[in-house]
């Protein structure tokens, strides 16, 4: 395939990236969408809490845990895989190791759920603990594949074309869903059906990553220290010499924790706050894919004219209208408007925090710094939807109040986001990259 020069695409990546490489980096973007799309928001989160735990009040608290306990390992532990991964041009490895584990214990759910529920909560840590592995890795080939001044349009590619892999993922699933239904199966029957579709759509989608995608940073000098020690080492030396950084890192992980709540519970609170059936609640999240996909795609190119800081804050007002709508709904017709204003800014927020670390990452060091932002952002899975559970749990299942507390997630963020100077930022990236250690 010819090299991609002149106008369009070309423009927007670095020398010497193919266009094929474009679409295999992306295509993991789809790969994995499946598995959150299915797994942790539509399906399998209210199969949990409604068939497993039979509806339980502690159904809900017990999901978030799980969820907590994989997201706390994360970052205790990303910090020193992504340095590691630096230091021996180890992203690609490391992400084919994430996958795997990802895509066996998805399928190991398929087991589970006639095991008991510690099996469900153990296999569904041990999935989401690979499945970030896997996508903070390959966040940080970003500025490897586009241009700086491309990154937001290309992250939203990547962004907006995944979400096709969820919509498939769930596309797919419904099939599922109705011909089992015609032949009177329950929810205990058709729902591991439906796991092991989305782990083989998972394993097939990603293989063009491991293919295609090439690592273009040379091995640096990352020291080569243990699990707590590199990542205070990380943390230190990013509130000394990134303090811009540090602050993208705050507003993070206060924004990231409303939308982990909407990634993970939108399911149960659409069935338990608004009674939907587990097939309108997958029509559900069909729409809010094609909304999310519409906001990556679109906002991408937004982003990149308008400024990244000014970007966030539009999604994050967003944010904060979308709960309004949903707090506020008492009518399926109501909520279907605010799933697909959650649509339009789950795409945009994330292909938004996603290209402002590819900006402010000092070359050579990217996955250590993509490390630090999934620090940031599995702080805040852990936080979010653990305060939903809690709050659904004292109020004897109040979720309306549960969500409306989470727009104080949002808020937060707007706030500390205010006080960030990206072009400061921008130039402390300029002075590391400039003083990195090459082997």
């Amino acid at each position: 395939m010819m090299r991609l020069r002149g106008k369009g695409l070309g423009k927007s990546l670095n020398e010497g990236v193919r266009l094929r490489e474009l679409w295999a980096w992306a295509m993991y973007d789809f790969a994995n969408s499946g598995y959150t799309t299915v797994i942790l928001t539509s399906v399998y989160s209210a199969y949990f809490v409604g068939v497993v735990a039979q509806g339980r009040t502690w159904g809900t608290l017990a999901w978030t845990v799980a969820l907590s306990l994989s997201y706390l390992a994360i970052m205790l532990t990303m910090p020193m895989l992504g340095a590691r991964a630096d230091a021996r041009r180890g992203k690609r490895r490391l992400l084919f190791s994430s996958t795997v584990g990802c895509v066996l214990f998805t399928g190991m759910l398929f087991w589970a759920g006639h095991g008991g529920i510690a099996w469900v909560l153990l296999f569904i840590a041990l999935s989401n603990y690979c499945y970030c592995i896997g996508e903070s890795v390959v966040g940080a080939f970003l500025p490897e594949i586009a241009r700086p001044q491309a990154l937001g349009r290309v992250s939203g590619w990547g962004w907006g074309f995944g979400y096709f892999g969820g919509m498939l993922a769930l596309g797919l699933s419904l099939a599922f869903l109705g011909w089992a239904s015609g032949q009177g199966w329950t929810a205990q029957q058709y729902v591991p059906g439906i796991v092991l579709i989305t782990a083989a759509l998972f394993a097939l989608s990603a293989m063009p990553a491991f293919l295609l995608l090439r690592e273009r940073s040379a091995p640096s000098k990352a020291a080569d220290r243990g699990m707590l020690r590199r990542l205070v080492f990380s943390w230190h030396e990013v509130s000394r010499d990134f303090p811009d950084f540090r602050t993208l890192l705050f507003c993070g992980a206060f924004y990231q924790a409303g939308i982990a709540v909407i990634i993970t519970l939108s399911a149960v609170y659409a069935t338990e706050a608004m009674g939907f059936t587990m097939a309108q609640t997958m029509q559900l999240i069909f729409t809010v894919n094609i909304a999310a996909a519409v906001g990556a795609l679109v906002f991408g190119h937004v982003q990149d004219k308008i400024g990244h800081r000014r970007a966030l804050t539009l999604t994050l007002c967003g944010w904060l209208v979308m709960v309004t709508i949903a707090v506020s709904s008492r009518s399926l017709a109501s909520f279907w408007i605010a799933a697909a204003v959650a649509g339009l800014c789950i795409g945009s927020s994330q292909s938004a925090g996603r290209a402002m670390v590819g900006v402010l990452a000092p070359r050579g060091r990217l996955a250590e710094f993509f490390a630090l932002w999934t620090f940031a952002i599995q702080l805040a899975a852990v936080c979010g939807p653990v305060s939903y559970g809690l709050i659904a749990w004292v109020s004897g299942g109040n979720h309306r109040l549960a969500l409306a507390c989470t727009g104080l997630f949002f808020v937060a963020g707007l706030l500390i986001l205010s006080r960030m100077n990206f072009a400061r930022g921008i130039q402390a990236r300029d002075r590391a990259s400039a003083t990195v250690r090459i082997e």
